[in-house]
C-alpha cells in the first residue's frame, strides 16, 4: 500500500452494491428504540440458544425454550443436561434470539443477544416465573415439577441487538427491562400484505414526499411497528430503504388502519 491511500471499507473488491442516498431529509423517520426492538423480539418466539460455560472455560451453546418474566428470559433446564450443570457451577449466561424469518437471507432478519447471570426464582417470584414458562411453553407442563429440572431467571444486562444488515445497536439491561414489546408488529401481517397488494401506489407515494426519495418508481412496506412503516423503494439510483414515521404512536394494531390513511393523505397533499 502507498503511502497515504486508504483501504476500502470491509475489504470491499469494488463490486458491492450501492444504496442511493435520500435526496431530501425524511419527514419523520421515527422507530423504536433498541430496547423497544429487542423486547419485541424475545417476544416474537420461545426458542433461543443458550449459552454457557463448561468447568474448563470453554463456550458451550445449547438450544432451548424460555418463557419471560417481564422481560426476563425464564429456562426450564434439566440438571443432567451439559447446559444445566454449567449454570449450576457459573452463572454467566447468554441467550442468542432470532426474531421469526422475514428474509431469505438468514443475516439480513432479526436477532438479540441477551447477556447477564441467571438466578434460581424463590417465593411467588418462582411461581410467577413457573406460569410465565408455562404459557410460553406448553410441552413444559410435562416436566417443569420433576425434582432433576430447574427454573432459571437470566438477569439481563446488556443487550446487542441486530435489525439485518447495517442495523445494530447495544443497550442495556435496565433499559431493554423498562421498554415493551410492540403492540402493532406481532399483528400486523395481515395488514402488510394488504398495504403490498393493494396499496403499491400509496406507498410509492409515501417514499416520495414523506420519505426523502421523490424519484421513487416503486415502493413495498417490509415492516410496521407502532412508530410507522419501513420501505424498500426503488429508484433509477438503485434500490433503497426509508422509513415513514406515523403522526403519533400506536396503542394498539387496531389503529393501523387510519394511520396509515392519514400518510397517504399528508403524502398526496390532501
Amino acid at each position: 500500500m502507498t503511502s497515504g491511500s486508504r483501504p476500502r471499507d470491509h475489504g470491499d473488491p469494488g463490486d458491492a452494491p450501492t444504496i442511493p442516498p435520500p435526496l431530501r431529509e425524511p419527514v419523520n423517520p421515527a422507530r423504536p428504540s433498541a430496547a423497544e426492538e429487542a423486547r419485541t423480539i424475545a417476544a416474537s418466539t420461545n426458542s433461543a440458544t443458550l449459552a454457557t460455560l463448561t468447568a474448563d472455560g470453554d463456550p458451550w451453546a445449547s438450544f432451548v425454550t424460555y418463557g419471560l418474566l417481564g422481560g426476563a428470559p425464564v429456562l426450564c433446564v434439566s440438571n443432567l443436561a451439559e447446559h444445566g450443570r454449567n449454570l449450576a457451577a457459573d452463572p454467566r449466561a447468554s441467550l442468542a434470539i432470532v426474531a421469526p424469518a422475514t428474509e431469505s437471507d438468514p443475516l439480513a432478519n432479526a436477532r438479540i443477544t441477551v447477556a447477564g447471570h441467571v438466578e434460581r426464582p424463590t417465593g411467588d417470584e418462582h411461581t410467577a416465573a413457573r406460569e410465565a414458562h408455562l404459557a410460553a411453553v406448553d410441552a413444559a407442563k410435562y416436566y417443569i415439577d420433576y425434582t432433576d429440572f430447574t427454573l432459571w431467571v437470566l438477569r439481563v444486562a446488556r443487550v446487542r441487538w441486530v435489525g439485518g444488515y447495517g442495523r445494530m445497536e447495544s443497550t442495556s439491561g435496565a433499559d431493554y427491562g423498562a421498554a415493551q414489546p410492540d403492540p402493532v408488529s406481532r399483528h400486523a401481517a395481515g395488514a402488510l400484505a394488504h398495504l403490498n397488494a393493494d396499496h403499491a401506489d400509496a406507498l410509492a407515494a409515501m417514499a416520495r414526499e414523506l420519505g426523502g426519495y421523490p424519484d421513487t418508481t416503486t415502493a413495498s412496506c417490509t415492516g410496521v411497528d407502532r412508530y410507522g412503516l419501513d420501505l424498500r423503494v426503488l429508484t433509477e439510483r438503485g434500490m433503497a430503504y426509508t422509513r415513514i414515521g406515523f403522526a403519533s404512536p400506536l396503542d394498539s394494531a387496531d389503529e393501523l388502519r387510519s394511520a396509515t390513511v392519514e400518510l397517504t393523505r399528508r403524502a398526496r397533499g390532501q
